[in-house]
């Protein structure tokens, strides 16, 4: 490979850097890093079912706080650390995590049926009480959209995966955009981020 095609890797590289740090500082906001309060107008209405079959919408977000995680449940990787790592961050919380629920929205509904994220959410590992929603591929696109979340398709056959975006949203009780929760951040930090925002910080 030539030196200017390896320039040309590496400059592309440097800007796919830059432009995914803009997007979480978008996002976050330019107070303290890994979740810092937002200004950004994330989340919206949609129209989804949960894993029992039942029509929801963004009312469910009323009244409690919560983390909105989109993900799929054939993720080899992402999703279910995300969901183990919030589980260890309730637990971090005590009494608080009475006032947390966990939203996990699937951005593979040709096979995240309700009756697949049910089995799925109901792993030992994962949070207790995770409210998983799926719905038509026009539904996921549209609440996908309310959050900035990306997703792709990506191979072909009943194996294919899915790249999508890996960062959870910390939403108030009216339902409105607190924080970013980074992916990777370890679950007493994320823990500590949540306790902070439930404290008016």
């Amino acid at each position: 490979m030539s030196r200017t095609s390896l320039l040309i890797i590496a400059l592309v590289a440097v800007l796919g850097l830059a432009a995914g740090g803009a997007m979480v500082w978008r996002l976050s906001g330019p107070g303290e890093a890994g979740g810092a309060q937002g200004q950004a107008k994330v989340g919206g209405p949609f129209q989804l079912v949960n894993q029992d079959g039942q029509a929801v919408d963004e009312s469910i977000l009323k009244g409690r706080w919560s983390v909105v995680f989109f993900g799929f449940t054939y993720c080899p990787d992402i999703c279910p650390s995300t969901l183990q790592a919030v589980a260890v961050a309730q637990e971090e919380l005590g009494a608080r995590a009475r006032d947390l629920q966990v939203v996990f929205i699937s951005v593979d509904p040709e096979r995240d049926t309700p009756e697949q994220l049910k089995t799925y959410l109901s792993l030992d590992a994962f949070p207790d009480n995770v409210v998983g929603l799926t719905g038509t591929p026009e539904q996921v696109a549209a609440a996908a959209k309310a959050y900035y979340v990306y997703y792709r398709k990506s191979g072909e056959g009943p194996n294919y995966t899915v790249d999508h975006s890996t960062a959870a949203y910390l939403m108030d009780p009216d339902g409105q955009f607190n924080r970013v929760l980074a992916y990777g951040l370890p679950p007493q930090e994320m823990a500590r981020l949540i306790r902070t925002a439930m404290q008016g910080g």
